[in-house]
């Protein structure tokens, strides 16, 4: 690893923006001040930039191993460097899927081999394999994911007696994906008997309703609240969800957090007539109301941390009629910028957006010593410039998909450099070759 300087830079970090210089040795941030004079190997300039701690998305697919057609963790992990964001957790709806933890730790082992991205990945839970999620160590993988809707197969976890055994002996956080899919079913039977082969993605957020979500996320924090479980409910969709979080307490002491996407924060269902299955996910993006109001929720700090539920799909998938399309879109190397975007719009801090991609995440899932520039901790920073716009085209997506929901969008600022755990991995829009990501490990006891 090279001695780094990073000279003059505009640091955001912990609530504060001030012009500082950064010096990272041997992977980590060794001191902190300004016009320092260490030798270094690289010196950056960074006047005229904005420096945060590298984002930390806590829900992507990745699609490796069995969908590599769509994505895979090499191709991903690029993407996500060149958004800045330096350190990725992996959903189990894999092939096959990740129940047992010698197929975790495959991932695990690919993961070593091609991301240029930190990592950890979910273990799953399904219908009949609680022992192999109890044998999950809470030092060396993120949590445990608990399908509550929108899955097939052994991954769709419904049913109460398993739910309540997985609530009540999981000791660290269970995140959770919340569709109540007896709602989502009735619904579906309705509008197929009604419209038949004439759905179009409008009604995508009428049959996965504010209802079905609402119902299961209830659900959860019932039998977390039961049992004192550490939850984690992803990807926020509803306003009246936001009345499931507290934020009269710290982020710490929370046992019950909860996560807002890109997504859900940008669109409304008023951009499916133009956008279509572009922006077709689980759970369906609702109503401007719904936006909104999740948007206050995280400035208010009911919902704690925004991620992006990247999820790959083809073009060609994509492009079939609304029934046949799956949910899904990648979003790791535009998400931070899109957040930028509201701040340029004064809808929301630079700081705030810090506390909830770098800061937050970290506290969440109690990662050791990443998500915030602190001197001792691991060098995941990225330089932002304001004012050095950029736009979304096929061309420059470096998603496996080759495709953007943001396609045409400018976005008045651009990440210029990533630095991954003291490896400066991305530079001017050039990505530098090599494995450079490290496995993420966590503050919790064993």
């Amino acid at each position: 690893m090279s001695k780094i300087i990073i000279k003059s830079a505009t640091i955001v970090n912990e609530g504060r923006t001030f012009i500082g210089d950064v010096f990272i040795k041997n992977g980590l941030i060794e001191q902190i001040g300004s016009s320092l004079n260490m030798a270094a190997d690289k010196v950056i300039n960074a006047e005229g930039l904005h420096l945060f701690p590298g984002c930390i998305d806590d829900q992507v697919h990745f699609r490796e191993p069995g969908l590599t057609h769509k994505a895979d963790i090499f191709t991903e992990s690029r993407a996500a460097i060149a958004g800045g964001i330096t350190s990725f957790m992996e959903m189990p709806n894999t092939v096959p899927n990740t129940l047992t933890q010698e197929l975790l730790e495959d991932k695990y082992q690919i993961a070593g081999r091609t991301s240029a991205a930190n990592y950890s990945f979910f273990m799953g839970a399904g219908n009949d394999n609680l022992e192999q999620v109890l044998k999950t160590d809470p030092k060396n993988v993120c949590g445990i994911k608990v399908f509550m809707g929108s899955s097939t197969g052994n991954m769709l976890v419904d049913n109460e007696k398993t739910l309540d055994g997985i609530f009540s002996r999981t000791p660290m956080l269970v995140a959770t994906h919340c569709e109540d899919e007896a709602t989502i079913r009735a619904n579906a039977e309705r509008f197929n008997l009604q419209y038949g082969d004439d759905l179009t993605p409008e009604m995508h957020p009428l049959i996965r309703n504010a209802e079905a979500c609402f119902i299961s996320s209830s659900l959860a924090v019932g039998l977390a609240k039961k049992y004192n479980t550490r939850l984690h409910i992803l990807h926020i969709s509803t306003a009246i969800e936001t009345s499931l979080f507290d934020n009269s307490i710290p982020l710490e002491k929370k046992r019950i957090t909860s996560e807002a996407c890109i997504h859900h924060l940008w669109f409304s269902d008023a951009d499916y007539a133009k956008k279509g299955n572009w922006i077709k996910w689980n759970p369906a993006i609702k109503t401007a109301a719904d936006r909104d109001e999740i948007f206050k929720a995280v400035l208010d700090d009911r919902i704690d941390v925004i991620a992006t539920d990247h999820a790959p799909h083809t073009i060609e998938e994509k492009s079939q009629p609304y029934s046949k399309a799956p949910s899904g879109g990648p979003l790791v190397q535009h998400a931070l910028i899109a957040m930028l975007e509201f701040y340029k719009q004064g809808k929301i801090s630079l700081e705030k957006i810090v506390e909830k991609m770098a800061h937050s995440p970290a506290i969440c899932f109690q990662i050791e010593n990443r998500g915030f520039i602190r001197e001792g901790y691991w060098a995941d920073l990225v330089l932002v410039d304001l004012n050095k716009r950029s736009t979304v085209n096929r061309a420059n997506v470096l998603s496996k998909c080759g495709w953007s929901p943001f396609e045409g969008q400018t976005f008045a600022s651009s990440v210029v450099s990533t630095i991954v755990s003291g490896n400066l991995v991305y530079e001017n829009g050039k990505i530098t070759d090599g494995v450079f990501g490290k496995r993420l490990v966590f503050n919790r006891e064993g």
